[in-house]
């Protein structure tokens, strides 16, 4: 297979270079390339503000959201178009960070599910960065088992009126509008009785409170939901085809994830290099070679396999169960990777703060942001898995409850 770009790639890939070139804000490089791992923090600015004038200011060059028709904000650009574009943005790709889950995921699922009135009004003000999206699926009681869920929809005339919590909501805080799963009918089995809605964040009854993370950072929040008003226009998909609507979500989500998230591998290299050990630098060692070695593999590895998805995409599929692969693998690397920086520091390890060059702070952070990954957009286990049935061909879990009513799904507290 030849990695190489065409004549067309490559003159693609010198357009969007020069683009860059001349527009990125280059002022925050240094502080991009340093905050990689765990988390994204600018000391004198706001990643939000940086983030909208990035996205606004790509989206008038049209560079945003390549992958999109140019009549909902992209550029119609092909999948390994905007594989170039991301190589050539490569660190100031962070400041997106707040528009990942609108572009990745909350948009795909406009786009295959909404009116074409939705798509014109949302997709375009979403892809200049004007309006921001979130996700909301997991609840207290619903997390892996997000069919399990137990936030209400009732229909009354031409609207749904919702109650109930969500959790882990990723920037719902600075969200203007989120993609919401509810349940519409509890007499029938809980992945029949889902509704998919769009909402705007700022609707009466809807109360945001941040969660404080281990690693000092507020990215996470439960939302509330008492008496929201959605119009019935707002729904994505048929009454009680939620589900259905979910896997598309669910699918670029495990897509965005494994292929964003960085894991360390570059940084690794990079500080076993220049870490001395009692016998010498941290690189020459067999033993960390060997490790970086593996990584170097897994790294690769994740590479090639969100290859493959986006030829699926290329064709207009829907994203399959392989996401999960990327998603699995990654998460694990990224929590394996933090561990054994921290070993190779010693005593040092325990140490965390400003003055990275002297503990290596990122891996501090990065390790306590780690568990996260393992967890968001599907666990491990769920995502084995599905990895076993939809990949492999095996029989799948006994599920007891499959079948049942949800209603009549022995719980606590219902």
């Amino acid at each position: 297979m030849n990695f190489d770009d065409t004549p067309q790639e490559a003159a693609f890939r010198a357009t969007a270079r020069k683009w860059i070139d001349a527009n990125a804000p280059k002022e925050l490089h240094a502080e991009l390339s340093k905050s990689s791992l765990g988390r994204i923090r600018l000391a004198s600015h706001d990643i939000v503000d940086v983030g909208k004038a990035w996205q606004k200011k790509k989206f008038e060059g049209n560079w945003a959201c390549l992958h999109w028709p140019k009549e909902y904000g992209g550029r119609g650009a092909t999948p390994i178009e905007k594989v170039i574009w991301q190589q050539e943005e490569g660190v100031y790709g962070k400041l997106t960070q707040p528009f990942q889950i609108g572009e990745g995921m909350c948009g795909p699922t406009v786009m295959a599910f909404g009116s074409e009135d939705a798509k014109r009004r949302y997709l375009p003000k979403l892809a200049s960065g004007e309006e921001i999206w979130c996700q909301l699926f997991s609840e207290p009681s619903a997390g892996s088992d997000v069919a399990g869920l137990r936030t209400r929809a009732e229909k009354k005339g031409d609207n749904w009126v919702v109650n109930g919590q969500k959790i882990w909501t990723s920037g719902a805080h600075y969200s203007d509008y989120g993609l919401l799963i509810a349940r519409t009918d509890p007499n029938v089995p809980k992945h029949k009785g889902l509704t998919m809605f769009f909402l705007d964040m700022k609707s009466p009854g809807v109360e945001v409170r941040p969660i404080r993370q281990a690693n000092g950072m507020q990215e996470f929040n439960e939302v509330y939901f008492t008496d929201v008003v959605i119009p019935d226009s707002q729904r994505l998909g048929a009454v009680g085809e939620g589900w259905s609507v979910s896997l598309t979500t669910l699918m670029n989500e495990r897509m965005s994830i494994g292929s964003r998230l960085a894991t360390g591998v570059p940084e690794m290299f990079e500080f076993c290099s220049n870490l001395m050990l009692e016998d010498g630098l941290a690189i020459d060692d067999p033993a960390v070679r060997s490790k970086l070695a593996s990584w170097a593999a897994k790294s690769n590895g994740l590479k090639f396999t969100s290859y493959r998805t986006i030829s699926a995409l290329s064709k207009g599929e829907r994203p399959g169960p392989e996401n999960s692969i990327g998603k699995l693998v990654s998460g694990m690397m990224l929590q394996d990777i933090a561990t054994y920086a921290m070993d190779l520091q010693g005593a040092a390890g325990v140490l965390t703060g400003n003055d990275e060059e002297t503990v290596q702070g990122q891996f501090q952070q990065m390790l306590l942001s780690s568990p996260s990954m393992r967890i968001a957009g599907g666990t491990d286990e769920i995502l084995r898995n599905i990895i076993a049935e939809r990949v492999l061909g095996l029989p799948g879990d006994i599920r007891v409850d499959k079948d049942v009513p949800y209603n009549k799904i022995p719980t606590k507290g219902r």
